[in-house]
């Protein structure tokens, strides 16, 4: 039997046959890469395409002069910003189920608005938001419990915002001609997202360790072994301050719903003040139902890094569903595009700044030792 040196125990044809196969594989994994890069590079280039085609058809002077009308009212909408801001992190304090004495509400709003920055880049973006603000915070609390906060911090918004979504879709059904196709859809989503809020409230209330028990079921995959197994304590207790919170901090859940509809509010007041220093005619049911959509749109553009072009637009095609220009539509969403990026702005300062406080702060600690 003739052997091949890379595989002893097996014929030169096997062998042959098998190296075939791992060169497929290793083409094809090479593939798949390029392509995950390619949609990641493909996906804001075309956003950016969309939003420029966006900008030119509607053209720019128009635009421009609707930008002038708002004038001041921008900076006025950028404040406004920064009190939702504050509001949120007063809301994500409340979900702390520790003494956070040692965590400054200065510090808070820092992380917070690092996690906001991370966020405008999508669902990656998200992700990665979280650890940074975890991350951030964790020397002053412990991790188990910036984990949790987090966590109830994130459901209770998206609690909050499943409900604006919901009443502005409703509220679309019951006062905007659509036709039959659109009206199903919409009734669909609806439910969905109706079912998806039930189903989250009946696991937390019959206290179901969901992502211990997927953790677990994860690690006993040989690969995520060790990886899992010296995470799940704190995931385990993470998960228990999740589920009992409701219970052992009744007003501090409250108080934070409460702050979260708050900001829910302001959100809306954004969309009336802006369209009003326009001049178009909007009441304030107007404007909540406005952004109930605005928020469909979001989560419809998750997958789009920012959101670049498919917010504009979707804020076009809702301005004249609503018999509002969809130049007024566009520039709204650009006035808001604009508050979010000088924000984010303040994030990424806010993101140097605390590193550089970290690394001084760690010799000094080591010495201190």
């Amino acid at each position: 039997m003739t052997t091949n040196s890379s595989y002893p125990m097996l014929t030169a044809d096997e062998a042959e046959s098998l190296s075939r196969v791992q060169a497929e594989r290793f083409r094809f994994r090479k593939l798949a890469r390029a392509a995950r890069m390619a949609f990641r590079f493909l996906t804001p280039l075309l956003g950016f395409g969309l939003l420029g085609y966006l900008v030119l058809r509607t053209g720019p002077q128009i635009i421009w002069n609707q930008v002038n009308a708002v004038g001041f009212g921008l900076v006025f909408i950028i404040i406004l910003g920064g009190v939702s801001h504050s509001i949120k992190t007063c809301a994500w304090r409340r979900t702390f189920t520790c003494d956070i004495s040692g965590l400054s509400w200065s510090r808070s709003f820092g992380a917070f608005l690092v996690s906001e920055t991370f966020g405008q880049f999508g669902l990656a973006g998200k992700v990665i938001g979280e650890a940074t603000r975890v991350s951030l915070v964790g020397s002053d609390v412990p991790i188990a419990n910036c984990i949790s906060s987090g966590a109830i911090d994130g459901g209770l918004h998206m609690l909050t915002s499943a409900i604006v979504t919901v009443s502005g879709i409703i509220a679309t059904l019951l006062l905007a001609s659509l036709s039959g196709k659109w009206r199903f859809y919409s009734l669909l989503f609806a439910s969905a997202l109706v079912a998806v809020v039930i189903l989250a409230a009946v696991a937390v209330a019959n206290r179901w360790q969901v992502v211990g028990n997927a953790a677990r079921a994860i690690g006993r995959l040989p690969r995520f072994h060790k990886l899992v197994s010296d995470k799940q304590p704190v995931i385990d207790s993470a998960e228990h301050n999740l589920l009992a919170f409701r219970r052992e901090a009744p007003l501090a859940f409250w108080m934070s719903l409460i702050l979260n509809f708050v900001w829910q509010a302001l959100a809306m007041l954004e969309i009336y003040i802006i369209l009003r220093f326009m001049g178009a005619r909007i009441a304030v049911p107007g404007a909540f139902v406005l952004e109930g959509l605005t928020k469909l749109i979001n989560l419809v553009g998750a997958l789009n890094p920012g959101n670049v072009g498919t917010y504009e637009g979707g804020n076009m095609l809702i301005a004249r569903l609503f018999g509002v220009a969809s130049t007024t539509g566009l520039t709204l969403a650009l006035c808001r595009r604009a508050r979010s990026i000088f924000w984010a702005a303040i994030g990424a300062i806010c993101l140097i700044f605390m590193k550089r406080q970290s690394r001084r702060g760690f010799p000094d600690a080591v010495q201190a030792a």
